[in-house]
C-alpha cells in the first residue's frame, strides 16, 4: 500500500480516503455487518489439534488487498504462462517423459514420488484435458515483485471461500466496492460451470462434486460450491461402478454421472487399484476414468506438479516444454539429491528453510520456521545425496505486508494471495481476484488459518463500471421452476437418522425431567420412578450414578454430529441449535449443575426450535420426507414402549399423569374430557387418537402418507411389503379400542414399527432400490 516514498500508492488512495471519512463507531457496523452475514451463512473451517477437530467461525478481516489494474494484468499474463507450462509438464510425465529421457528432471523424482499413479501411466493419450482447474500460491516481496511460493492441482481449495469473502466484504462496503468498480467473480464461476456441462457431452448426465466428507477442513466450501454451481455433493460411498460406467446411488436407482470436480486425494479415489487402505473412495473408479465414461477435474495423479523438488528445475522444464522463459519466478529451490547442492544448503542452512521434496508443497507458505540458527548445524540437513533426495532447501520468503484492522487500528500484515485459473476450449482464464491469507501479526513466521491467521477479500478495480454477472439463465430466458434431482441414498440415510436422533434425544430428556420433577416435588422413590429408570436405561442416561446428564450428552452429540454430515441441506439456524443443546450439556456438566428440570426444559426448548426450523425452513422434498420418516417411526416407538412400561398392565400411581406428560397431551386432555384420569380416556388420547399429534396413531399415520410419496411408490401398483406393512399397522390402531390395549398390543405395534424402519432402509438407503423393491424377507 506505502510506496518506497512513504506516500500511499494510487491505487489504494481511494479505498484509503473513504476509509479515513468512518468513525470509528461506523466501521464497527460495518464489520458487524459482515460477521453477521457469515454467521447467517454458516461459514465455517475446521481446526484440528492434539486429536481434536473444531469447528471454527470464518475470520474475515477488513479492507480488502488492492491489487493495481495494470498489475493485475501483468500478473495474469505470467499465471496463464504458467498455468500451460503446468499442463504441458503433467502429459509429458504422463506420457513420453522427454525431460526424464533428456535428463532435464531427474528420474527418481517421479519413480519414488508417492503423487505419481503409476496405474494411469499414459493416460496423456487421451483427449480429454489432465488440468482444468489449478491454483498458484503467490508471495510478494518488499519490491512489490510477485513470486510462485508453490502450485496446487491435486484439489485446490480457496476458491469458495474467496466467493464468502466476496459477499461478506460486499455487505460491511457496498458502496466504497461499487464506486472502485471491483470485478466481480460470478463471470470466472460460469465459464467453470460451462465448462464442466461441456465436458459432460451431449447426453447432459449429472455433474458432481466428490468430496471427503465432513471432516475435511474445507467442507464447508465444498457443500458451499456445489449449491453455488449446481452440482451433486458425492462422497465416495455415493458412487458404484458397473462394467466402465460410474452411477450414484440414489434413492430412485442407479444415475449415471459423467463427471465428477474432485476434492479428494487422488490415492483414496479407487481402493482397488490405488491406496488400498482407503474407505472414502470408490472401487472401480479409475477404470471408469480408464474407459473415458467419467472425466475427472483434475485428473487422476495431477497432484504429482506439487512436488517442491520440481521448482529447483523450473528452467530448464519450461524452455524445453514451452520454448520460453517463465515469466513469474519460483521462490528459489535447491534438491539435496545431488552432491553439490547438498553441500551448498548445508552450509546457507541459516538462511534457509528445509522441507520434504515428495510430500506435496507445504500447506502453508512459511517464513524461517525451519530454518537453524547462524553457526548451527541443520538438523535435517542430509549427510548424503542419498539421503538427500527426499529433501528441498528453499529461500526463506520476506512477503510484503497488507493493512489489516486489529485492536490498534490498521496494522501491517503479511499477506499471501492464492489465485485460481480455469481452462475451457478457448483456453486458461484467471478469476479476478483471488484468496488472500494474513499472518496474525507483522512478525508472525507461518501464515496458516490453523495457526490463526485470517483471510481477507481481494479487489482488481476497473476503469469501467462492473456489470453485472450471474449464473442464472440470460435475462429474457422465460423461466420454469424445476424439482430437484434425485437423492443420495447417503443423504437420504443421513437425514432419516438426524430425525430419530433428535427424537431419541426427545424422549430421554421428557423422561428424565418427569423423574426429575418427581423427585423435586418431594415423591418418594417407588415403582413409577424405577420403571422411569429402566426407561432412561435404555437411552443410555444412567439415575443411579448421580450423572444423568453424560447420557444426555451422548444423545446430543448423535444428533449434532448427523447433522454436521448434511448441514447444507437445512439453515444454518437450525444446525446452530442442535450445537447449542450440546454446550448446554456441556456447561451443566462442567458447573456440577444439579438442577436437571431446569437443563431438560432448557433442551426441550432447543428441541422444539430445531423442529420448527426444520419443518418451516427445509424445501419439502424427498429429503425432509426422510427426516419426517425417521422422526414418526422414533416417536412411534417410544410412545409404544413408555405406555407399555407406565400404564399397559396393573400402572402404578402417577402413571396415567406421567404418560400424558411424557406425550406434552396434558392441556389436550384437560380440554377433551374430564379433570379425572381414567386408563382408557388416557390411552385413546396418548395412543389411538388420530388428531393428537403427540398420539401414536398419528405417527402412523404420518409415516404413511409420508411414505407414500417417496420415489418409487405408485397409485394402482400392487404394493410392496413396507407398504403393506404400513397399511395394515394403520388400520390395527384405527380399529382398535382403548379395551385393546394391553402390554401386547403396545409390544406388538413397536415391534411392527422396527420391521417397518427394516424394510424403509432396506429399499431406499442400503442395497440397489431395485432388489429393495423385489426383497421378499421378513415376515408377513
Amino acid at each position: 500500500m506505502i510506496a518506497p516514498d512513504g506516500a500511499v500508492r494510487p491505487h489504494y488512495a481511494p479505498l484509503m480516503a473513504r476509509l479515513g471519512k468512518m468513525s470509528e463507531g461506523e466501521l464497527g457496523r460495518r464489520f458487524v455487518s459482515a460477521r453477521q452475514y457469515l454467521s447467517e451463512a454458516g461459514v465455517f473451517h475446521q481446526v484440528y489439534g492434539e486429536g481434536v477437530e473444531q469447528s471454527h467461525e470464518w475470520p474475515l478481516g477488513h479492507p480488502a488487498l488492492v491489487l493495481d489494474r495494470a498489475e493485475w494484468a501483468e500478473l495474469c499474463a505470467g499465471l496463464v504462462q504458467r498455468a500451460r507450462f503446468l499442463e504441458a509438464l503433467l502429459a509429458d510425465l504422463y506420457g513420453p517423459q522427454l525431460v526424464i529421457g533428456e535428463r532435464l528432471l531427474p528420474g527418481i523424482l517421479v519413480g519414488r514420488n508417492p503423487e505419481f499413479l503409476h496405474p494411469l501411466a499414459g493416460q496423456a493419450g487421451g483427449s480429454a484435458p489432465l488440468l482444468s482447474f489449478i491454483a498458484v500460491d503467490l508471495g510478494r516481496g518488499p519490491d512489490g515483485r510477485w513470486w510462485v511460493l508453490g502450485d496446487r492441482t491435486q484439489a485446490p481449495s480457496g476458491a469458495g471461500f474467496a466467493l464468502e469473502n466476496r459477499v461478506a466484504t460486499s455487505k460491511a462496503f457496498p458502496d466504497v466496492s461499487r464506486d472502485l468498480n471491483v470485478e466481480r467473480l460470478a463471470g470466472f464461476f460460469r465459464k467453470f460451470r460451462e465448462m464442466l456441462f461441456a465436458l459432460g457431452g451431449p447426453e447432459h448426465t449429472r455433474i458432481g462434486l466428490l468430496t471427503p466428507g465432513p471432516h475435511n477442513e474445507t467442507y464447508y466450501e465444498h457443500a458451499y460450491l456445489a449449491r453455488y454451481l449446481g452440482l451433486l455433493l458425492l462422497e465416495g460411498g455415493d458412487l458404484v461402478v458397473h462394467g466402465d460406467r460410474a452411477e450414484v446411488r440414489t434413492v430412485d436407482g442407479f444415475q449415471p454421472i459423467s463427471v465428477l470436480w474432485r476434492r479428494l486425494d487422488a490415492d483414496f479415489c479407487d481402493p482397488l487399484e490405488l491406496f488400498g487402505g482407503s474407505r472414502i473412495g470408490t472401487p472401480g473408479l479409475v477404470r471408469a476414468v480408464r474407459s473415458g465414461a467419467l472425466a475427472l477435474v483434475n485428473a487422476l495423479g495431477s497432484g504429482i506438479l506439487e512436488t517442491p523438488a520440481l521448482l529447483a528445475f523450473q528452467k530448464p522444464l519450461a524452455a524445453r516444454l514451452l520454448g520460453e522463459e517463465l515469466s513469474l519466478p519460483t521462490i528459489a529451490t535447491w534438491w539435496c539429491g545431488e552432491e553439490k547442492i547438498r553441500r551448498y544448503v548445508a552450509e546457507n542452512a541459516s538462511r534457509l528453510q528445509l522441507g520434504p521434496a515428495f510430500a506435496g508443497a507445504p500447506a502453508f507458505p512459511v517464513m524461517g520456521e525451519t530454518a537453524a540458527r547462524p553457526g548451527e548445524r541443520h538438523r535435517d540437513v542430509p549427510a548424503t545425496a542419498r539421503e538427500g533426495i527426499g529433501i528441498v532447501g528453499q529461500e526463506i520468503a520476506a512477503l510484503s505486508t497488507t493493512p489489516v484492522y486489529g485492536k490498534a487500528g490498521l496494522e501491517p500484515r503479511p499477506v499471501t494471495l492464492r489465485a485460481f485459473l480455469m481452462r475451457d476450449e478457448d483456453g486458461w482464464h484467471v478469476m479476478p481476484g483471488g484468496f488472500a491469507r494474513v499472518a496474525d501479526s507483522r512478525d508472525a513466521r507461518v501464515i496458516s488459518m490453523q495457526r490463526g491467521g485470517g483471510s481477507i477479500d481481494v479487489w482488481v478495480p476497473s476503469t469501467t463500471a462492473a456489470k453485472p454477472v450471474t449464473l442464472l439463465g440470460p435475462k429474457g430466458d422465460r423461466f420454469s421452476r424445476r424439482l430437484p434431482g434425485a437423492l443420495p441414498a447417503r443423504a437420504a440415510d443421513n437425514l432419516f437418522w438426524l430425525g430419530r436422533y433428535a427424537e431419541r434425544c426427545e424422549a430421554a430428556t421428557r423422561l428424565l425431567r418427569l423423574h426429575a420433577a418427581r423427585n423435586s416435588e418431594g415423591w418418594s422413590a417407588g415403582e413409577l420412578e424405577a420403571r422411569l429408570a429402566v426407561l432412561l436405561r435404555e437411552y443410555g442416561v444412567e439415575i443411579e450414578d448421580g450423572h444423568p446428564q453424560r447420557g444426555l450428552l451422548a444423545l446430543g452429540r448423535q444428533s449434532a454430529d448427523t447433522a454436521s454430515r448434511i448441514r447444507e441441506r437445512f439453515s444454518p439456524d437450525a444446525w446452530r441449535t442442535l450445537e447449542d443443546i450440546v454446550a448446554l450439556i456441556l456447561e451443566a456438566i462442567a458447573e456440577e449443575e444439579e438442577d436437571i428440570v431446569e437443563l431438560t426444559s432448557a433442551i426441550l426448548t432447543h428441541l422444539s426450535g430445531f423442529a420448527g426450523l426444520a419443518h418451516e425452513n427445509m424445501y419439502q422434498f424427498t429429503g425432509w420426507r426422510f427426516m419426517q420418516c425417521g422422526r414418526a417411526l422414533e416417536r412411534g416407538q417410544a410412545t409404544a414402549a413408555v405406555a407399555s412400561a407406565l400404564v399397559a398392565e396393573a400402572p402404578p400411581v402417577g402413571a396415567l399423569e406421567a404418560l400424558l406428560t411424557f406425550t406434552d397431551s396434558s392441556v389436550t386432555y384437560r380440554r377433551r374430557y374430564s379433570v379425572d384420569l381414567s386408563q382408557q380416556t388416557v390411552v385413546d388420547l396418548t395412543v389411538l387418537d388420530p388428531l393428537n399429534p403427540r398420539s401414536l396413531a398419528f405417527q402412523v399415520n404420518t409415516l404413511a402418507e409420508v411414505t407414500a410419496a417417496l420415489p418409487g411408490v405408485h397409485l394402482g401398483e400392487t404394493p410392496d411389503l413396507l407398504l403393506r406393512r404400513l397399511a395394515r399397522l394403520r388400520v390395527r390402531l384405527q380399529t382398535a379400542d382403548a379395551l385393546e390395549v394391553d402390554t401386547a398390543f403396545l409390544d406388538r405395534v413397536a415391534a411392527d414399527l422396527a420391521l417397518i424402519s427394516d424394510l424403509l432402509t432396506q429399499r431406499y438407503l442400503l442395497s440397489s432400490p431395485r432388489a429393495a423393491a423385489e426383497w421378499s424377507g421378513g415376515p408377513e
